[in-house]
């Protein structure tokens, strides 16, 4: 399969990982609309580095506590997928940060799109895994709060920046 799909202008690659796959790709969602908050509140490139590399710990975390592997997860289909997703101007979650940021309403935005942001959605999910697996993911936990129970982009911004302080 690998062979059939590789050429010249695309190269494909495989894991055994399905789990950290799974969770990379669903949560780098969740990340994303963090991303967008950041870049509709304009927070600039230093805030989107810190969110992305903090991001990819928790989706890590999650992704480990279920059994993957933390290598899966440094690669394509963890970074590769998380960066291009906060970053991409075709990103519908990015987007969905960016109009949260902009002050409109959720079912405002979610009205007005053609594609699906799973991310939304999606954050319910990564919460309760997240919850159930005893792992730390703020960002995660503030992206929620934001999209289901109303909480100001701020505030949510606000609420990460003033967790008590620990090591990387």
């Amino acid at each position: 399969m690998q062979g059939s799909f590789s050429g010249s202008t695309f190269r494909l690659y495989t894991s055994g990982d399905p789990a950290g796959v799974e969770v990379g790709g669903a949560v780098k969602n969740v990340v994303a609309i963090g991303a967008g908050v950041c870049a509709g509140l304009g927070l600039g490139s230093n805030a989107l580095a810190a969110l992305i590399t903090r991001g990819l710990a928790e989706i890590t975390r999650l992704a480990i506590a279920m059994g993957g592997k933390p290598a899966t997860l440094a690669g394509l289909a963890g970074l590769g997928d998380l960066v291009l997703t906060c970053t991409g101007d075709l990103s519908r979650n990015r987007k969905v940060g960016m109009e949260l940021a902009a002050g409109k309403k959720l079912d405002e935005i979610v009205s007005s799109m053609q594609m699906v942001a799973e991310g939304i959605k999606t954050t319910n999910a990564t919460v309760d895994l997240a919850h159930r697996h005893g792992v730390e993911m703020p960002i995660a936990e503030q992206m929620h709060a934001m999209l289901h129970q109303g909480r100001a982009p701020r505030e949510a911004i606000r609420r990460l920046m003033e967790r008590s302080l620990k090591p990387e």
